[in-house]
């Protein structure tokens, strides 16, 4: 257990003199909870997204070599950053030795020393949504546009191609309405195009960029409203749709990018997903507008197999403890699972650990809106 001295300290609130004014900061609150854990990966960062127009993104951090978990990490390292991270944090990850925090609704991209968090610049994207490295350059997809719901939309949205040693926008690359997640393949960029605002008229088509002269080559029509996209070992997209939310439920498709083929359909919900080697974990939380009731899964697929290998992927019965979940990360040494919970998305949530059987090992409370995930280690896949 903790000296009593630390657990005051996590409970005291103080304003640190800086340009935020009036805004009260809190003292990082750390809490351990497991014994130390030596392998190569040293910790994880979890990005906490806050509510749309909270202004509550925040940024927590757990420390395997100490066991201890640490909330509110940003605003103490950076006490001079005004309103701290900002509305909205929808991605994030590490590329050499930066941290990338992509803050959706405050147009821009936090770039931080990945060991301090201290902020050492920005890039203002508007609108930006998902992050992914490569040779050097990040690319982030932007909806370009404000956040507007209407069939008739005008703006298409673009990836941006980001020198990660200057920091600056290079290039554009225009692609469908309301880009989500991306990923690359053979010096092919997938972009799931979702056109989230048009409801109804949704897109439902993957964009594809040939990552040399970075211009749209073609599109891939997969479904309506797309979301993630995330690519195999073995040359495989897997993509999911989020429906309509009517009568054309979420899926989950396998896209071949060698021979241009769709391979396979799961009729799973999906909402968030993680790939770790041949395993791909699926957090499914489907609402109908027909039944008013969401339908949550927690599946587990074999990407080499094509196959569903359970239902769900926790074993113990404790599932029924999570209100909301959210998000899914493995860690890639030990393979514990990490579950996180949104609870009523405007208080804080909760992160759960489970053993690569499925068993809960632990659980803390976490920022609002826990969702995105970023591994601290050497010659590990931090993203």
């Amino acid at each position: 257990m903790k000296p009593l001295l630390y657990i005051l300290l996590s409970l005291m609130l103080i304003v640190l003199p800086s340009c935020r004014e009036e805004d009260v900061i809190f003292i990082p609150e750390e809490v351990e909870i497991t014994t130390p854990q030596f392998t190569s990966v040293q910790g994880f960062y979890l990005l906490n997204e806050g509510n749309m127009g909270s202004n509550k993104a925040s940024l927590d951090y757990y420390n395997f070599r100490t066991g201890r978990y640490t909330r509110n990490i940003f605003g103490f390292a950076n006490p001079n950053v005004p309103k701290e991270m900002g509305d909205v944090g929808n991605d994030m990850g590490i590329y050499g030795s930066k941290l990338y925090a992509v803050i959706n609704c405050s147009n821009k991209i936090d770039v931080l020393d990945k060991m301090t968090v201290k902020k050492i610049g920005q890039i203002n994207i508007p609108n930006c949504r998902f992050i992914k490295f490569y040779g050097g350059y990040a690319y982030v997809t932007s909806y370009a546009g404000p956040v507007v719901i209407t069939p008739d939309y005008k703006q298409r949205g673009y990836v941006a191609k980001i020198d990660t040693a200057t920091l600056q926008v290079v290039d554009t690359c225009l692609v469908g309405f309301q880009p989500d997640e991306l990923d690359i393949v053979n010096g092919k960029i997938y972009v799931a195009n979702s056109g989230g605002y048009m409801v109804p008229n949704y897109e439902n088509t993957i964009s594809v960029i040939d990552i040399d002269t970075f211009t749209e080559e073609s599109r891939i029509e997969i479904a309506i409203n797309l979301q993630c996209c995330k690519a195999d070992q073995h040359g495989n997209l897997w993509i999911s749709s989020r429906g309509d939310y009517y009568e054309n439920q979420s899926r989950l498709y396998v896209y071949d990018t060698r021979h241009q083929r769709l391979l396979k359909t799961f009729d799973n919900n999906v909402s968030s997903m993680w790939l770790d080697g041949d395993s791909l974990y699926v957090i499914g939380v489907q609402f109908s507008y027909v039944t008013m009731n969401n339908q949550v899964s927690y599946a587990l697929i074999n990407t080499a197999t094509l196959e569903q290998v359970s239902d769900c992927f926790i074993t113990d019965g404790t599932e029924k403890d999570i209100s909301m979940p959210y998000s899914v990360a493995v860690n890639p040494i030990t393979k514990e699972i990490y579950l996180c919970d949104a609870k009523d998305y405007v208080s804080p949530g909760r992160l759960f650990c489970y053993s690569p059987q499925g068993v809960k090992q632990w659980e803390v409370r976490t920022g609002d809106i826990p969702a995105h995930f970023a591994f601290l280690g050497d010659n590990i896949n931090e993203k």
